[in-house]
């Protein structure tokens, strides 16, 4: 028996920024690493394989999977992007993290070192951003694509928060919301030709 209730409804957004946040990262991957991610091996295949794990994950009790935007900067750093690396330091990570000792030294990092590279990835994000639309060349003089680009930035870093009865967005989740509606509702301009 199937349970549609309004918790149910309150988890679309989040599977609606889920996959915004994935075909985003891999967009973002697909520039740095100078292949088509979203082609080769295609956004079907990473979707579903997302999709596996946070089947998995909810199975054993874990939260959702999703891509994540930090790992995406990380790489653009490193420019390292080899899956037998990422999976070698996964695996460490994990190995570390059932020893309190490692933990506890891993505390002591100062928060200003912690800000510092946060600063840097989040940094590196919003340029290889940037990137995309520039290499798209996506026409800012265009009102539509200002309005939905200032709007998701403005909410976005202004920490806006939307509460629709049991539903709260804010953050990735409002920004994407916000950014797919402007898109589906603001009309077109239309191109003079010369």
């Amino acid at each position: 028996h199937l349970y549609f209730g309004p918790e149910t409804w309150a988890l679309l957004p989040v599977a609606v920024v889920t996959i915004a946040e994935h075909i985003g990262d891999h967009t973002v991957l697909s520039e740095i690493c100078g292949r088509q991610f979203l082609k080769d091996p295609g956004l079907h295949r990473t979707l579903i394989g997302d999709g596996v794990a946070t089947a998995v994950s909810a199975f054993l009790g874990g939260p959702a999977n999703t891509t994540y935007g930090e790992n995406t900067g990380v790489v653009g750093l490193t420019r390292i992007a080899s899956v037998s690396v990422i999976r070698n330091a996964a695996l460490i990570a994990i190995g570390f993290s059932f020893f309190g000792k490692f933990t506890a030294l891993i505390r002591t990092i100062p928060n200003a070192v912690l800000g510092g590279m946060a600063i840097l990835l989040y940094g590196v994000i919003a340029s290889n951003g940037l990137k995309v639309l520039i290499e798209k060349q996506v026409d800012f003089r265009q009102v539509r694509n200002l309005i939905i680009a200032s709007s998701m930035l403005v909410l976005g870093l202004g920490s806006a928060v939307l509460e629709v009865g049991p539903i709260t967005l804010s953050g990735t989740a409002l920004c994407a919301i916000a950014g797919i509606v402007l898109n589906l509702i603001l009309p077109h301009e239309k191109t003079e030709e010369k």
